[in-house]
């Protein structure tokens, strides 16, 4: 535990970020590089990686992006060992990247669309997390990792169904894995955000006129989430300052769910 005065959350850190070319990802990145972690940003995205990493660089921190499909299994390894070989270790990391389905009705979804939705949101955080446990181990041999899930994950979800179901998913394999490799000193959590806006959220109300008031009025904040909201939460629990928790859902949804 790093306990020099006014160390930033993350400082000595290596940190690896998917979905880091926009909304929460980028946020996080822009975020832990200011709590004193170099940051890999991945994302498919080459052209808002290059612009979020040259924001972190042009403040002083210390950045680089790699180009990830989540739906590329070769690809996301290929990103984590990207991360070792840039900085020669991982210590935290994010699995942020995701994608929205059309929303409406489970019946109304394609075959394609259920499995793009389920190869994102489900199989690629299960690809990054095996390669990064094994980057863990292999280097800085304790850390941290956090998934993003969503608070439409811990009940019914008809607008959204198969996006809620692939991340209830996620909250499973993230208490799996934190039972797995706490033994190692390798903690894993999860972030459940309520409405936050992303541009993913921007999607959504397009698709579906309204649907960012009507959520916004069943929170006892009366607002949505900022993007740098949820990664204050993302940063906490990768920090050693969050050292005894692991296997948790941390709600951050102004008490939506409450």
């Amino acid at each position: 535990m790093n306990d020099t005065p006014n160390a930033g959350l993350l400082e000595g850190k290596v940190a690896f970020v998917t979905g880091a070319g926009r909304g929460i990802g980028a946020a996080a990145a822009r975020l832990f590089a200011r709590e004193g972690a170099r940051v890999l940003l991945a994302a498919r995205t080459e052209e808002q990686l290059a612009a979020v990493a040259g924001e972190i660089t042009a403040a002083g921190g210390t950045a680089d992006h790699v180009r990830c499909d989540l739906a590329d299994a070769a690809s996301v390894r290929a990103a984590v060992d990207r991360a070792v070989e840039l900085y020669g270790r991982l210590d935290v990391a994010f699995n942020n990247g995701a994608t929205i389905q059309p929303p409406g009705p489970m019946d109304r979804l394609t075959d394609a669309e259920f499995d793009r939705v389920c190869a994102v949101n489900l199989k690629g955080p299960w690809v990054a997390m095996t390669a990064e446990v094994a980057a863990i181990r292999a280097t800085a041999g304790r850390g941290a990792i956090v998934n993003n899930s969503s608070v439409g994950s811990l009940g019914a979800n008809p607008e959204l169904p198969v996006y809620g179901a692939a991340k209830r998913a996620l909250n499973s394999l993230t208490a799996s894995a934190a039972v797995t490799y706490g033994p190692e000193g390798i903690r894993v959590n999860a972030v459940a955000p309520g409405l936050t806006l992303t541009e993913m959220v921007e999607e959504w109300e397009r698709a579906s006129p309204g649907v960012i008031a009507r959520l916004t009025a069943r929170n006892p904040l009366r607002r949505a989430a900022d993007p740098e909201e949820i990664a204050q939460a993302a940063a906490w629990l990768l920090s050693d300052r969050a050292s005894f928790v692991t296997g948790e859902v941390l709600r951050v949804d102004g008490g939506v769910r409450a």
